[in-house]
């Protein structure tokens, strides 16, 4: 008989210090909106292939044409995500946007980010979401190995004793 006055195995609290609210709406929100992109115009909505289309207005480059006859609301979608998470600062955060992470860092880890997007061929979002969502093979082995690569990172780092 199970017994539920048992602590459970995991704290949830831990993962979730501000709660499981937040996330699950984010997370609905991001599957909505997938779902919508998909649904209506039959692309899967990778945010690295939208950020990319967006560098078609300033770029001559061939690999960038394929984008021009669809970048106007690929665009539109680019900008939701940033409104989106300027909407969450101020309705969450006093419209501050904080972090304790030295600026040179972001600009290094957004680098590495952009070189792992390519190097993939898809972001997080559009292999996560989008391809093991869809059950694609490729994306199930990619979701693996970001997270290994990211388990493995962040105890590298915790181990070294490197902080923010």
């Amino acid at each position: 008989m199970l017994d539920v006055t048992a602590p459970l195995l995991v704290d949830i609290e831990a993962f979730f210090p501000h709660g499981v609210y937040r996330y699950a709406v984010g997370g609905l929100f991001v599957g909505l909106g997938v779902a919508v992109i998909y649904v209506g115009t039959g692309i899967i909505a990778g945010a690295s292939t939208f950020l990319e289309s967006t560098l078609s207005y300033v770029s001559g480059a061939s690999r960038f044409r394929r984008y021009r006859p669809s970048r106007d609301w690929r665009v539109v979608f680019t900008l939701g995500i940033v409104l989106g998470a300027t909407v969450y600062a101020v309705v969450y955060q006093d419209g501050a946007w904080t972090t304790d992470v030295q600026v040179w860092r972001l600009f290094v880890g957004g680098f590495l980010v952009g070189v792992g997007t390519r190097v993939g061929k898809g972001c997080t979002s559009g292999h996560g979401v989008c391809g093991v969502g869809s059950a694609s093979r490729t994306s199930f082995v990619g979701v693996v190995v970001f997270l290994l690569v990211a388990i493995g990172t962040a105890q590298m780092t915790m181990a070294l004793g490197v902080r923010p």
